[in-house]
Formats: C-alpha cells, structure tokens, sequence
C-alpha cells in the first residue's frame, strides 16, 4: 500500500510525508527509527478528543469513562486501523506477524502525525471522521453495581471466587451479596464471573 493511498485511506494529504512514514514504522523494520513515541503521543491526544467528543452526553463520570475506554480499546482500534488498512500499510521485517498491538497502536500513531503536521484541528477532524463511535464494547456491569451501591447504601459490593476447572477447561465462579441475597456468575476466568454476578445483582435491583 502506497503512501499516497494511505493517505487517501485517512482522508488527510501531508505536508511532511516522514510523519506519516514514521507513524507507520515498527521496530522491527531496524531504520533507526520508529513510532513508538508517536503511539505514546497519539495514545494521549486520542483520549482527550474522545474525552471532548463525549463528555456532555447523558451519563455519570463511571459511564462516560466505560464509554471512553471502550472507544479506544485495542478491539476498537484494530477495528478502524483495518478498516483504514493501515494492517497493510505498516512498515516492518519480513518475519514480523505475530505483533497484534501494532495494528491498533498504528492508529494511535498516525493520529500523532496529523497533529504533528496540521495541528489539533486536523486530528480532531480525522478522529471524528474515522472513529466508530457506536462501538459499545463490553458493559461493565461491576462498575455500574458499584455506582449504584455507593448511591444507595455507600458500601462497594465484594466478590467471593471459587475456582472451578480442570486442567482441561478453566471455569470460576463468583458471588456477590446484595441487600442479604446473593448472587452468582460462571466465567472462564474470575472478571468473567464477577461480572456475571454483578449482572444477576443489577437485574434484581432494578426489578425491585
């Protein structure tokens, strides 16, 4: 993939085409150079225009941070870098495949090199373009369990783990006790189960 359409992928032209080389390069790819600076500047700037994006739509604090989270998660990311082919775009050694980081770390990077080049606006601009924002993610329901516990008692709910598996196939189980009931959930690990607990619990406190 060229850089030309690269950069008719991203909807951005250059002025500095070594931004765009830099956010594309790996480690791997041995020039001297490499984006991970640009990861780390991108990573900041992506949360703070995600954080602008969303910060007066109806939600708390805890939600508009799940929300936030969710939005630049890695499964999030790799989700617009494919769409923008930037997979196929990033510069790198011939035995590099196994890095499942650098495809959604390369959006991060090139939204460093837009700003870099054309400013806050420019990324602002390609952020709101590019990103899925109906991307939901996964509920945290212990977050919200927390929240409302804290509303109405003060008290944050505790988590009782029960390993469960084989060496052939992990499964827990958590418990979580609600105004005297409790409540369980199965999972493949013990957030699994937790979180699966704190759903049996929301479930019962909004049907009261």
């Amino acid at each position: 993939m060229s850089l030309e359409d690269t950069e008719k992928a991203l909807g951005y032209n250059f002025k500095d085409k070594r931004l765009l080389v830099r956010a594309l390069t790996l480690s791997s790819a041995d020039n001297g150079y490499n984006n991970e600076t640009f990861e780390f500047f991108g990573d900041a700037i992506l949360e703070f225009l995600v954080s602008e994006i969303i910060f007066d739509q109806n939600g708390t604090e805890g939600q508009l941070t799940d929300r936030r989270k969710a939005l630049v998660s890695d499964s999030s990311l790799k989700k617009v870098s494919v769409k923008l082919g930037l997979d196929k775009a990033l510069i790198k050694s011939k035995g590099d495949n196994n890095n499942k980081k650098s495809v959604p770390s390369a959006y991060e990077a090139v939204i460093a090199a837009i700003y870099l080049d054309g400013g806050l606006e420019a990324a602002r601009a390609f952020v709101r373009a590019t990103l899925d924002f109906s991307f939901k993610g996964e509920v945290n329901y212990k977050g919200e369990l927390q929240e409302k516990l804290q509303r109405m008692t003060k008290e944050c709910p505790t988590y009782d783990d029960e390993n469960l598996g084989t060496p052939q196939k992990s499964l827990y189980r958590a418990s979580v006790t609600v105004f005297g009931q409790t409540f369980y959930g199965e999972g493949e690990n013990k957030q699994q189960a937790e979180q699966a607990a704190a759903k049996s619990a929301l479930k019962n406190i909004k049907n009261k």
